[in-house]
Formats: structure tokens, sequence, C-alpha cells
């Protein structure tokens, strides 16, 4: 019978999933890796090569499920607010994914597949853009970072929950206050970013400056919506 390499790739990179997630890259052992996927280890320098490649494969994989299953659409500050909410419930599904990002930053000096991740941030960042046009690109950029750093941070900040969180009484769902609690904030960082973009421009306008003054501050305004992602 044909070796059925897919199913052992699946197998090693669910198997490499868990074991990442629990120990990072230095801690992870490929025999432990081998022994809970059922395959000889030797497999998996075959199909992937030394282990920090293998680590790559695996945060690689677990990154194109989450953007499958978590987009930025609609139109409106609520649209942003939805995507903190929708990333939210995926995360606490799927912990494993963000326990992943944050052994990489702790252990690597450059992301994974870094040129094909920052292609998704742009396309995020247009995304959010397009549900609120007045959002400049840096202040798109800052609200998805916020989002990310509220999501994936009180995922891995399991400790400081603890620390925090009173009992809350029967019937209660602790997760669902949380969610409410993120969603809310990302949607008022939105709105006050718009309230900034919206005064700055009133102020541009009330000032009439000169046709020399007024090409310097959209000059500005441009500079302040190019950076980088």
């Amino acid at each position: 019978m044909a070796w059925d390499t897919e199913r052992t790739k699946r197998l090693l990179i669910e198997a490499g999933v868990a074991e990442f997630s629990s120990f990072g890259l230095a801690g992870a052992r490929v025999d432990r890796i081998a022994e809970k996927a059922g395959v000889n280890k030797e497999r998996i320098y075959q199909y992937f090569g030394k282990k920090e490649a293998f680590f790559s494969a695996v945060l690689e994989h677990e990154l194109a499920t989450t953007l499958a299953a978590v987009e930025l659409s609609g139109h409106g500050v609520v649209a942003i607010a939805d995507y903190a909410g929708r990333r939210f419930d995926y995360q606490r599904e799927h912990p494993t994914f963000t326990r992943l990002l944050f052994w990489e930053g702790l252990e690597l000096e450059a992301p994974v597949a870094e040129a094909s991740r920052q292609k998704h941030a742009q396309a995020i960042v247009a995304s959010a853009r397009e549900a609120v046009p007045e959002l400049s690109e840096s202040d798109a950029q800052e609200l998805l970072i916020t989002v990310i750093t509220l999501v994936d941070g009180w995922v891995a900040l399991q400790t400081a929950d603890r620390l925090f969180s009173t009992p809350l009484p029967c019937g209660r769902d602790r997760d669902s206050r949380r969610r409410d609690f993120i969603v809310m904030t990302v949607e008022a960082a939105t709105r006050a970013a718009l309230t900034r973009t919206q005064s700055a421009r009133t102020q541009l306008t009330a000032g009439s400056p000169r046709m020399g003054d007024a090409g310097s501050a959209l000059r500005s305004t441009r500079e302040d919506g190019a950076g980088k992602v």
C-alpha cells in the first residue's frame, strides 16, 4: 500500500501545534511530536527540515486557518468592533494560535513568513478603511494592532485574569462580559479616531491658510497616512 504522505504531514502538523504551543520552539521535542503523531521522527526532517523550519510550517498552517475563519467585512464603525468580537470568539476556541504567536515573538528575531503576512496585514488595513473611509492609514493600523493586543493578550494573560477578576454571580458568563468590553473599547477607539480626524480637518478649514501653508498641512496629513504596517 502506498504511503499517505498528506495524511502523515497533517498528523505531524497537528501534533506540532500542540507541542509548540505548549513548550515553544526551544522547549519542544521532535520525538514527542513524532510519538503523538504515530510517525517516525525522521519523517519530520524529511518533510519539513530542521525543527525551526517545522515550527514555521506549523505557525503558517495555523495562520492560514485563522485568516480563513475571521475576516473584516461590513461597513461603519461596527464592522471593526464586530471583527474584534469575532476574533475574540475564535481565539477563545483556538488558543493554540495565540500561544504560537507569543512564542514566535519571544524566540524569533523576525516573523515567520514575514512578506506574505505583511500583505495580509495590509489587506486587513484596507478592509478597515473600506468599512470606515474617513480613517487614515495610520489610524487603521493602530486600531487593528489594538484589536490584536486586546484579544490575543487576554488569551495569553490567564494569570492576570485570576488576579483582577472576582467570581461572577451564578449564571453570568465571564467570556461574554469580556467580549462586550473588548467590542465596546474598539468601537470607542474607532469613534475617537474619527473625531480627531474631523477636528483636524475643521481646524484646517477654519484657519483659511495661505496656499503654501495648506500645501504643507496636506503633505503632513498624507505622510501621517502613509505609515508602514
